[in-house]
């Protein structure tokens, strides 16, 4: 399993997984010394606090698939920056994202051909639990960044 995260990011480990129903929670932490402040460029190995981002992935075995990120809060150690904390960013998603980068861009691939209706109804049988708005929404996003 943990070659699977490592798919998503190096820094990347794997903790545990529970199968319910038809989804799989995978539990991961980061193995990063230090990140990076994204406001100021200031690295930081002062950790402030951490808390859990869920993300939802790709299916694994037609089952449905959550990350839960322990994610962690760094002191900015830049005094001149405008904020005092950041959270470590991930490549494999967008800040204040639900779902992975992989994920979205399948979602996208599957909507392009049906109604955002049946995409959200052939999506929810086995890929990922996603809504109509959710899907038009990502396709907007995709045009407007194209």
């Amino acid at each position: 399993m943990d070659e699977l995260i490592k798919l998503l990011d190096e820094k990347l480990e794997y903790i545990d997984h529970e199968i319910k129903g038809d989804t799989i929670y995978i539990q991961v932490s980061s193995c990063r010394e230090k990140a990076v402040c994204p406001y100021c460029g200031q690295s930081s190995d002062k950790v402030h606090s951490r808390y859990i981002r869920t993300f939802q992935d790709l299916p694994i075995q037609g089952k449905k698939v959550v990350l839960e990120l322990l994610n962690r809060k760094f002191f900015c150690k830049n005094t001149e920056c405008g904020y005092k904390t950041f959270a470590e960013r991930f490549s494999f998603y967008i800040n204040k994202a639900k779902k992975t980068k992989r994920l979205e861009n399948e979602i996208a691939k599957l909507s392009l051909n049906c109604s955002s209706i049946a995409a959200s109804r052939l999506l929810k049988g086995s890929v990922a639990n996603v809504g109509k708005s959710t899907i038009c929404n990502i396709l907007k996003k995709r045009r407007t960044n194209n």
